[in-house]
This record gives structure tokens, C-alpha cells and sequence, in this order.
């Protein structure tokens, strides 16, 4: 059986195709997309090729994209082409090339397959020798298990259908059609860690197993079969250790101390909130530290306290304060909007209550008004209480989380703290039986 047949029985078999769908292939010039070219194109199937001209290497770049256009020529085949500056790109976003290659490939197949709802599927030309390199760059790089199953065959509308073939199918299919393709001469370079392990790494080992090649395609099959196994044993073990809560995460710490694998499902628990496989260990040390303890991930704190693991997303310090110079009806702020409201009192009236308002003895307030993030040093006299208490110290006896301090803030007037806004006002502006005007004060959090 050659590629040609043994392509379409595999596309058969692993149903990758709808019959009205037309395919957008992901053309470079390259060996292997031109042959996936050639093998749909042989296979009746409706195809469009896609691509993009990243500038990289100068007149090779002109010429790859020269090639391709005769390519779709010959063979009658629509064509979208795209110039962009990748240099540009990386350097205004701070990423590598490779990197930057990648998304702005992808971002702009999606704009076309959304332009043309024709397009059903995006095909791209990894096959089985891309697999193995990926697999062995994701072992090295310390990935788990979910690495090893290395490029998958399908995801949603992206289709690889060139998987199961290996580099000297191609290459022996290109002989056998004569067909012809460019050559991207930054292939050579190993300065990239593909091309290391592609030209150093891959051929020291079939050296002394030169068989490595099949088997390793055959041990990645095996390797997605048993991370299907794996990830129902994980997400099993992750419904019963977390539980969310207002934005929150929550872990019991001594329940997770006992789940075993420990290593191994701490990894498992924290790496969907960008814990990294080396902060581990780390997060292990914590379940032992004190409260108040904390690991920062890219995007999210994980806190000890007490018996429990909190795992809230990291924000940004937000130093900007809210100035209101004269009454007001309302006032936005990040967490919401205050609604002022004033109002007569007389002697015995009660007064509204609840950690969403505070009502004050009008007199006591001088505009302006401040609103901002409580911070270290801040002190109030909490209502019912003749002496001062620092907010910190006012926290912990509230039991608060990290979580619910750093999104604490406070209204500020004459340089004195008159409310912790959600919690309680400061004794001094309380309403007193001489009290002849109220100011009420609603807060209404942002939905």
C-alpha cells in the first residue's frame, strides 16, 4: 500500500473529514505541507491553501511564497496569502520568533475559517517524526503524563492527518511523484531545540535502537490511551479536594495531605492555576508553614490558611483613589458604586444596618471624600470601641482571608478612616441621640 492509499484509509478510518466540508491546508512550500497538498488534492478532497510570509530570511521568504502561489496555480487550488512583520511583532510583545510565528499563524487561519464559513476544517502537515520530537522535548521538559500523548490527531476543527506517516514516507512518496517543493534553509539551525533533537538527539538513539522511530509512534498511541485513564482518576480526586466560592478556590489541606499520590495529584490540582512542576515540592512545604503563608504562580496566590489551601487570582495593586469634593448621589469605584443619601434623624429612629451600609451623623463627614485600598499602617475606631485598632489587626479578628483583605477599601475623610467599606464604620462618626442630620452611605457591589 502506498502513502496515497494508506492516507486515505486513514482518513477514513478516523473519520476526519465531513463530505461538505472544505479543508484550509496550512501551506509553507516545505516538504511536508506540499505533500499534504498533493495527497488531498489526489483524494478529491475540497481544499484552500493558507500562507503566511513572515519576512524572516529575506529573498527566501519572497521565494517561498512564489512557490506556493505556483503550487495552487498548477493545481487550481484557491489561495490566501498574507505578508507580516514577525520581527516587529516579537520584539513589541517580547516573544521569541518561533513563538510569535506560531500565533500569528493561527490567529489568521481563525479570521479566515471565520470570513469563510465554507471552511470547515484547518489541516496542518505534523507528522510521525514531529510527534516524537515534541514527545521527547515535553520528557525533558518536565510536562507529566499529558506530554507524552505528544500532538493529538484532532483537536476541535484542526485536523493532522500526516500522524501516522514518518519523515521517509514522505520523503519516498516526493521520489516516487516527483514532486517538488523549497527547502527553509533555517531547518539546519540548531540553535532551535527541534532542529537539536531532529538532527543530534533522534539520530544518536537509532543508532543503537533503530527501530526507535516506529516504536516510539506505537508507545504514544499507548501513552493518549492511558492519559484518558489518568485525567478520569485526576478529575475524580479534583471534585472531592476543590470547591470554589466567590472567585475562590479552597483545598483542605490535611485531606490532601493523606491523597496519594501526593506529588503527583498536588501537581495535578495546581498546574490549572499556572503552579509550575518545579513549585511542587514547594507547595507541598506548605501545607506544614504557618498561616498567612503564600506561593505566587503567573496568575494566581495559593495561601495557607489554617486547615485550608485558598487559591485566589492574582490582581493588580490598584494605587488610583476615587476623590468625591462635595455631596454627591453616588460615586464609582472599581468594586462598585456608593449611593449617598441624607436624610433627617430623630432621637430613636432606627437606623439601616448591614455590611453594605453605614450610616453616619452628617456633621462628622468633610468633603472632600476619599476612597481607596486600605494599606499597612491604617487605624480607625471600630464602632462600639473608644480605642483605636489597626485594620490589620482588625482583619485577623475578623478571621478575614488574604483574599478578602486585598480587596478591602476604605472611605477617608479629614485624614481619618470614617468606614471600612463592607465592614464597619468608625465610632466617631456614628449617629448620637443629638444627631439633627444622617448621612447613609449603600454600597453596590460591581455584578
Amino acid at each position: 500500500m502506498n502513502l496515497l492509499q494508506e492516507f486515505q484509509s486513514h482518513c477514513k478510518v478516523s473519520g476526519f473529514f465531513h463530505p461538505a466540508g472544505r479543508i484550509l491546508i496550512a501551506v509553507s512550500g516545505g516538504i511536508d505541507s506540499v505533500v499534504l497538498t498533493h495527497l488531498c488534492h489526489a483524494s478529491g478532497f475540497p481544499i484552500s491553501l493558507a500562507h503566511m510570509n513572515f519576512g524572516l530570511r529575506g529573498e527566501e521568504s519572497d521565494r517561498d511564497e512564489k512557490f506556493v502561489r505556483e503550487l495552487a496555480g498548477n493545481l487550481s487550488i484557491p489561495l490566501f496569502v498574507k505578508k507580516v512583520d514577525a520581527v516587529s511583532y516579537a520584539r513589541e510583545n517580547s516573544l521569541s520568533i518561533q513563538e510569535t510565528a506560531r500565533i500569528l499563524r493561527y490567529s489568521w487561519f481563525r479570521e479566515l475559517m471565520k470570513e469563510d464559513l465554507s471552511l470547515a476544517y484547518l489541516c496542518t502537515a505534523h507528522h510521525a517524526d514531529d510527534n516524537m520530537e515534541t514527545v521527547l522535548m515535553n520528557l525533558f521538559r518536565g510536562t507529566g503524563i499529558s506530554g507524552l500523548k505528544g500532538i493529538l490527531p484532532k483537536q476541535d476543527n484542526i485536523i493532522r492527518p500526516l500522524l501516522f506517516a514518518s519523515r521517509k514516507m514522505i520523503e519516498a512518496y516526493v521520489r516516487e511523484q516527483q514532486l517538488t517543493f523549497v527547502e527553509d534553509s533555517s531547518n539546519s539551525e540548531e540553535k532551535y531545540t527541534r532542529n537539536f533533537f531532529r538532527l543530534q538527539v533522534i539520530p544518536m538513539v537509532e543508532k543503537v535502537y533503530p527501530a526507535a522511530g516506529e516504536n516510539m509512534r506505537q508507545n504514544i498511541e499507548r501513552f493518549r490511551d492511558v492519559e484518558i485513564l489518568y485525567r478520569e482518576m485526576v478529575n475524580l480526586k479534583r471534585k472531592k479536594l476543590v470547591r470554589e466560592q466567590d472567585g475562590q478556590w479552597q483545598v483542605p489541606v490535611e485531606k490532601l495531605r493523606h491523597t496519594i499520590p501526593l506529588q503527583t495529584m498536588a501537581y495535578e490540582l495546581f498546574s490549572p492555576f499556572g503552579f509550575s512542576p518545579a513549585q511542587t515540592q514547594e507547595i507541598i512545604s506548605l501545607m506544614d508553614s504557618s498561616t498567612g503563608k503564600f506561593i505566587n504562580s503567573s496568575t494566581h496566590r495559593l495561601l495557607k490558611n489554617r486547615n485550608w489551601f485558598l487559591i485566589s487570582p492574582l490582581q493588580k495593586i490598584n494605587d488610583s483613589v476615587v476623590v468625591i469634593p462635595g455631596p454627591v448621589k453616588e460615586a464609582g469605584f472599581s468594586e462598585g458604586t456608593i449611593a449617598f443619601s441624607e436624610k433627617k434623624y430623630a432621637p430613636g429612629q432606627s437606623l439601616e444596618s448591614g455590611p453594605l451600609t453605614a450610616c453616619m451623623d452628617t456633621n462628622a463627614i468633610v468633603y472632600p471624600i476619599i476612597i481607596r485600598r486600605w494599606k499597612t499602617g491604617d487605624y480607625f475606631y471600630p464602632l462600639g470601641m473608644r480605642k483605636k485598632k489597626k485594620l490589620s489587626r482588625f482583619f485577623i479578628d475578623l478571621k478575614m482571608s488574604q483574599h478578602e483583605k486585598e480587596n478591602t477599601w476604605v472611605m477617608e475623610s479629614a485624614g481619618r478612616i470614617i468606614w471600612v467599606i463592607g465592614q464597619r464604620i468608625d465610632d466617631r462618626c456614628k449617629v448620637e441621640p443629638h444627631t439633627e442630620k444622617m448621612t447613609c452611605l449603600r454600597w453596590i457591589r460591581q455584578a
